[in-house]
């Protein structure tokens, strides 16, 4: 396909997982906070990523898969080397996964991150076997939380690595 990247593979659903209550009727009522969370993200002026919950946060923003209207997400962003950084789509293990996820395994070429001030577009790759389990231990080292999701749940949490594209 040249230099446009393929589709990353979704996994199946699970069948159990971590409870969301108020399902997508309570994500539509804060999301009002969640964009006053990017605001303030995007107000800080320092080159490194803010950190909440004890976590480096990014912005992650994909392109919706059936509106073609541009999300913007605070998550969970752990360095990789360079220029690479670590997203889990775990949404705390709940047995879907995040539409932030299917927005980006849809719509790959149109991905963009946001780490401190700095705005890159980047190229997602799914990360699978021992690769994975390598990343979500790193990133579990920083955030615990991140490590016990995937008991919650028989869905594979999908590991996303973000590279500039």
């Amino acid at each position: 396909m040249g230099d446009r990247p393929d589709k990353i593979e979704i996994p199946p659903r699970g069948t159990r997982g971590a409870w969301t209550p108020g399902g997508g009727f309570l994500m539509r009522l804060f999301k009002p906070l969640m964009d006053m969370q990017v605001s303030r993200y995007r107000k800080a002026s320092d080159a490194t990523p803010p950190v909440m919950m004890g976590f480096p946060t990014v912005l992650l923003t994909t392109v919706g898969a059936r509106t073609g209207v541009e999300h913007t997400h605070v998550l969970g962003g752990f360095a990789d080397g360079e220029d690479a950084w670590i997203v889990v789509a775990s949404k705390s293990g709940a047995s879907t996964h995040p539409h932030w996820f299917v927005n980006l395994a849809k719509s790959p070429d149109n991905v963009w991150l946001e780490v401190g001030n700095r705005k890159v577009k980047v190229r997602p790759t799914l990360l699978k076997g021992d690769e994975r389990e390598a990343a979500l231990a790193k990133v579990a080292a920083i955030a615990p939380r991140y490590g016990g999701y995937q008991k919650k749940t028989d869905r594979e949490i999908p590991i996303i690595r973000l590279t500039t594209a």
